[in-house]
């Protein structure tokens, strides 16, 4: 029996896994949780075989997370479930600790064997993103300049690129407003931005809106 840790910020993305894993004989979620933080805690208390975490969750996430929860639980497999299919930030999922990396899009079987493969001390990437970081490091393909963000400074660009302000990015990933603004600013200086018009033109122009 795999006991399963699972940390997503949506409440129907939550319930809709644990419906599907309710159907599986030999992974049961035993925790949950909502933030950083949530995971940080529910880890201290134990019996955990695997960690399935959404990257995108208010407070401390991505690769920040990952980092932490690896220093502490260094032998947890961490399974990454995400809607982000960059290859960059896969590849710094996997850097930061992480033992697999999966997208939201891909099918119920393919997740479930990426558990069981993970739980067994393997390693599973999404077979889309594997093939695009191979040619990647190939330099066969040359990568956006979006690619050189960390994901928090993605997601900023993401929700600035949606009309959402400095304050409600801030209320929504629960960090400061300076905070917001210095990844703002760091963000607009890596892609040569002078205006957040250019910004939304850019992810409108590499569909990074929605």
């Amino acid at each position: 029996m795999i006991h399963l840790l699972l940390a997503d910020d949506h409440t129907i993305m939550r319930e809709g896994l644990k419906q599907l894993f309710g159907l599986v004989a030999d992974i049961k979620v035993v925790g949950e949780a909502t933030n950083g933080r949530e995971v940080i805690d529910r880890l201290r208390q134990g019996d955990m075989d695997l960690l399935l975490l959404d990257i995108s969750m208010p407070g401390t996430s991505g690769e920040d997370l990952i980092a932490r929860i690896r220093a502490h639980h260094p032998a947890l497999p961490i399974l990454v479930l995400s809607m982000h299919n960059e290859p960059q930030i896969a590849r710094r999922a996997l850097q930061a600790g992480a033992s697999g990396y999966l997208t939201k899009d891909r099918d119920p079987e393919t997740l479930i064997a990426a558990i069981r493969r993970v739980a067994a001390g393997g390693r599973f990437i999404d077979p889309l993103l594997a093939e695009q970081m191979a040619f990647e490091s190939s330099g066969v393909i040359e990568r956006p300049t979006h690619h050189h963000l960390t994901p928090r400074e993605f997601q900023v660009l993401r929700l600035l690129s949606q009309g959402v302000s400095v304050n409600d990015i801030a209320a929504h990933l629960t960090i400061s407003n300076k905070t917001v603004s210095t990844h703002k600013a760091r963000l607009m200086e890596k892609m040569g931005f002078t205006s957040n018009a250019e910004l939304v033109r850019y992810a409108i122009t590499h569909q990074l809106i929605g």
